[in-house]
């Protein structure tokens, strides 16, 4: 069983690494290809403005004339030898409206850019006298890692009159954080994918934390029918040795041996009933069916009583209780009967698990703080690892005592201890180191005045 849910659990783990792998491939697949579109959807752009532009380099650039009946306007032999340029013909402001047309034409409406036109030098190709320029560009230009730079030259257009006497030019436009263009289209998408992701690996952890309780449901399963077991075959094989021993002629002949007999089936038969019971009441509080007859109750005087009853048992060990109880208030609203078997069910653990050629020390010691009433239970005994302190308030959960057999029960003695607490509105945690000991502390809200 161990090993078929180890390899269900690699297999659905390499499972999920895979779609998780796949999914990430596929989104920065998809993301690369929609950066390329966005960056030749600029290139078109910008050489679409460029082609208008050029255009206006092979027409003749018009001036006011200076009289209705003359064809030619004034100063016209200095106007025919200023150079054509597309920066004379357009301002920054219509320039800037001609390419955000052009790029909303191509559903680039939601890139900015900024832009420059400027004359080339026609030896080097340099750039030489900026004509136009955006607010903006020198400093986005500079930005290569986020923004995307374009350039387009500017010729006037074979054949026309102005072929060799205009002035070269070049418009470059600067696409500004075109990568989150292309996130932005993509959001739906890349949304979607991480939302299934996430459900993915959801069903996932849902998935193996089942198995997992599954697994450790299997196991509680069997230590308690292990436990139960051992539980009541030890009173049954008491009771069927004392009957056979009733059936004898000589016992049957003496009264005080029928006595004795008699009172070892009862014994044993209310030791079986009290097993029953605690494993009833467990259930019936855990289901919520037990209604408590909440009272005041003097806290001091429960534990005294409760510890008396242990007299014997801490002889038989050896140990000793030491009572501190400085509590200046201590009474409290709870169920005696309850509250009584969780302090029994405390101090019967502490005895349970005390170590071995060691006496036992219970300390047990209250204090008030005016609105809380704190019981602390302390022992010496073997404590408890940090795997068993995460679990032992847990149903049917008994912690592994090593060499130490001589420890009975159905693992729901802390268990009842925690319910019963949180059920009479208190606290309880556990401090436990393996070896030396552990210690339980209670809270409960004292009585309102």
């Amino acid at each position: 069983m161990k090993r078929t849910f180890t390899i269900i659990t690699v297999l659905i783990t390499l499972s999920l690494l895979g779609i998780i792998f796949i999914q990430i491939s596929w989104l920065k697949n998809m993301i690369l290809l929609k950066e390329e579109q966005i960056k030749g959807k600029v290139e078109r752009a910008v050489m679409m403005v460029g082609d208008e532009l050029a255009q206006y380099k092979g027409n003749y650039l018009g001036t006011k004339i200076s009289s209705p009946g003359s064809i030619f306007h004034d100063d016209f032999s200095t106007e025919f030898l200023r150079p054509v340029t597309i920066g004379r013909r357009f301002t920054t402001t219509e320039l800037h409206d001609k390419i955000r047309n052009v790029f909303n034409s191509l559903e680039l409406d939601k890139v900015k850019f900024e832009f420059m036109l400027a004359t080339i030098s026609p030896r080097t190709g340099a750039i030489g006298k900026i004509e136009l320029q955006s607010k903006n560009f020198p400093v986005e230009y500079d930005d290569t890692l986020n923004n995307y730079s374009r350039g387009f030259p500017l010729f006037a257009p074979p054949g026309s009159a102005y072929e060799n006497l205009a002035v070269d030019e070049t418009l470059v436009v600067v696409a500004l954080d075109w990568r989150d263009a292309a996130l932005k289209e993509l959001r739906v998408r890349i949304l979607s994918s991480i939302l299934f992701t996430i459900i993915i690996i959801t069903a996932f952890y849902l998935t193996v934390r089942t198995m997992l309780r599954q697994k450790k449901l299997g196991e509680i399963k069997n230590d308690f029918i292990n436990n139960m077991t051992h539980e009541f075959k030890t009173p049954i094989a008491t009771i069927s040795l004392a009957v056979d021993a009733l059936k004898n002629e000589k016992v049957m002949q003496d009264r005080e041996k029928m006595s004795y007999f008699s009172a070892i089936i009862k014994e044993e038969n209310q030791r079986m009933n009290r097993q029953v019971e605690t494993i009833l009441k467990a259930s019936q509080l855990d289901r919520q069916e037990v209604e408590l007859n909440i009272q005041p109750l003097h806290v001091h005087q429960v534990i005294k009583d409760v510890v008396d009853n242990f007299t014997l048992q801490l002889q038989q060990k050896g140990g000793k209780a030491e009572l501190t109880l400085n509590a200046t208030n201590d009474l409290v609203e709870a169920d005696e009967v309850h509250f009584t078997n969780m302090i029994n069910n405390l101090i019967d653990n502490a005895v349970k698990y005390s170590r071995e050629n060691t006496p036992l020390l219970l300390k047990i010691t209250t204090q008030s703080n005016g609105r809380n009433m704190i019981i602390r239970v302390e022992d010496n005994g073997i404590g408890m690892s940090k795997e068993t302190v995460k679990r032992v308030f847990e149903r049917f959960y008994r912690a592994h005592t090593g060499n130490l057999h001589n420890v009975k029960g159905f693992g729901l003695g802390l268990s009842y201890v925690k319910t019963v607490v949180e059920a009479q509105g208190g606290e309880i945690k556990v401090d436990s180191v393996l070896g030396k000991g552990s210690t339980f502390t209670l809270e409960f809200p004292l009585k309102k005045s």
